[in-house]
């Protein structure tokens, strides 16, 4: 029953959360047993870049942002973007429309293989999770060099999901390669050109996951959550939110509510770029609350390598006085490291660190 998910148990009325769904104590987003030194109530206005002004003559100052960004929070809100309106609010109408779906709709593509190119699930991960989440998902697999074969197995309903879907993909790749190239050059950037054209291909032909989050309305959102701490796989994340608050990083020892900007992206680092960094930038930790009164809507696109290539620090980075302190790893570790153990927190990340 669980395993069909938390909208297929809100369709058929509810007032009372399952057990199936109440966290221990020590886990629920205010927990009292951190509240001595966890201040759950708090929210965080994020720094914010301005992409566009990554192509003027405030580029410098604007990249001394972003490595400021990445180093103290490991998120920012990124504005001027240069994605339409149009493509926002439409991925957001269908995104919706598919959940309000009926059931029997949505299950054609539900899958318990985390390899698949589409799937539809529910909690974090339903087939380690001893509590579940309340959260379903819709995860498509959207590398740019299959993604006209992709495009055949995405839903067909609602009427335009596809169009609307595949145009917020090629964009929100688009914009990635700009932030990943801004990123690199914050880093240290490239004595070469040659170096920096190089890297960039790789990436324009890298991975890129698309997962659209249903939360619906939770008759008692105090006992559980709509995903844990975690951080994510990948170099970076672009978040596109609706105006319901529910996003929570873990900053200066405390769970903090991202508030939402509208029109802009929450962007945020992968264990993948804290591995490239060599750890200069860091993954942080978030997770995601629920509330009784609104559904909230989510879209992210994470983004990295190709699956098959390996992840390790960048060799610019590693000397000496800052020697190696992560191992290569690549996608076929992290899916084996997943599908072994239940995933919690940054434990993949840290099974990666060298020790010395």
């Amino acid at each position: 029953m669980y395993q069909k998910g938390v909208k297929h148990l809100c369709d058929k009325g509810l007032n009372k959360l399952p057990l199936k769904y109440v966290l221990p104590d020590s886990e629920r987003p205010a927990a009292p047993c951190q509240s001595a030194n966890l201040d759950v109530l708090g929210s965080i206005e994020l720094p914010v870049i301005d992409f566009a002004e990554l192509y003027g003559p405030n580029r410098r100052h604007v990249l001394l942002s972003l490595t400021k960004a990445c180093e103290q929070y490991g998120f920012f809100q990124l504005t001027n973007h240069g994605i339409s309106t149009d493509v926002i609010s439409s991925m957001r109408d269908v995104s919706s429309q598919f959940f309000e779906l009926p059931y029997e709709e949505r299950a054609k593509y539900m899958s318990s293989d985390m390899h698949a190119t589409v799937r539809y699930g529910t909690s974090f991960n339903q087939n380690k999770d001893n509590v579940f989440c309340w959260r379903d998902f819709l995860k498509l697999t959207c590398n740019p060099n299959d993604l006209h074969q992709l495009l055949s197995r995405w839903p067909s309903s609602p009427a335009g999901f596809k169009d609307s879907a595949s145009t917020y993909v090629e964009e929100t790749r688009a914009l990635f390669l700009g932030l990943v190239e801004a990123i690199v050059e914050s880093l240290g950037g490239m004595e070469k050109e040659e170096e920096m054209e190089e890297l960039l291909k790789e990436f324009e032909d890298g991975s890129q996951l698309m997962v659209v989050n249903c939360y619906p309305q939770c008759p008692e959102p105090e006992l559980t959550l709509g995903m844990p701490p975690h951080s994510d796989y990948g170099f970076l994340t672009l978040l596109l939110q609706d105006q319901v608050e529910g996003l929570q990083i873990h900053h200066q020892q405390q769970w903090v509510t991202v508030q939402p900007l509208p029109n802009s992206f929450v962007v945020n680092i992968g264990d993948h770029l804290e591995i490239f960094s060599n750890g200069r930038y860091k993954s942080v930790l978030h997770r995601v609350v629920v509330n009784a009164k609104q559904p909230r809507i989510s879209v992210a696109t994470l983004h990295s390598l190709p699956f098959d290539s390996t992840i390790k620090p960048w060799s610019k980075l590693v000397n000496e006085e800052n020697p190696r302190r992560y191992k290569d790893t690549d996608f076929g570790v992290f899916l084996q490291y997943i599908t072994s153990c239940e995933p919690k927190r940054k434990n993949f990340l840290e099974s990666r660190k060298i020790i010395y």
